[in-house]
């Protein structure tokens, strides 16, 4: 089960970086460039939405059957004080948790608003944090072996 839901979770990572890239430069792009919000732009967000929540319960469960989430709770100093073990059982997983939650609370926020240009503000900034702390918090070392 573990394996399984390791390379779901690593080859579903690809994708999430890709749309959640590509609507934050879209949501840029209508920012900076006064475009008219248009269906194109709320399924590129809507998209990044349904990626990220799905790679985070990947995620969730993967964690569930991690070594490194036990590892965390049996011998938690010795996680600590390991740099790749403390990304990998605390880490990742929190940053992911909080990414996707500013990720949400974004896209809830942009259809609130009834002016193109506050719409594409609403997704560029919090798509945009979201990607930071995605790319900040990804294990590369592994990500890309």
């Amino acid at each position: 089960m573990y394996n399984i839901l390791k390379h779901a979770h690593s080859g579903w990572a690809y994708l999430l970086v890709l749309v959640v890239l590509v609507a934050t430069i879209n949501a840029l792009i209508g920012l900076f460039g006064k475009k008219d919000f248009g269906n194109r732009d709320f399924s590129l967000a809507l998209v990044g939405l349904i990626v990220t929540h799905i790679q985070l319960l990947l995620g969730l469960a993967l964690w569930a059957f991690s070594p490194y989430s036990n590892m965390l709770f049996s011998n938690t100093s010795q996680v600590m004080g390991n740099d790749g073990l403390r990304l990998l059982a605390l880490e990742h997983p929190l940053t992911m948790i909080i990414a996707t939650a500013i990720l949400t609370i974004g896209y809830s926020k942009h259809k609130k608003q009834l002016v193109s240009n506050a719409k594409f503000k609403k997704l560029a900034i919090f798509y945009t944090i979201a990607l930071i702390l995605i790319l900040s918090r990804l294990p590369w070392n592994q990500w890309l072996a």
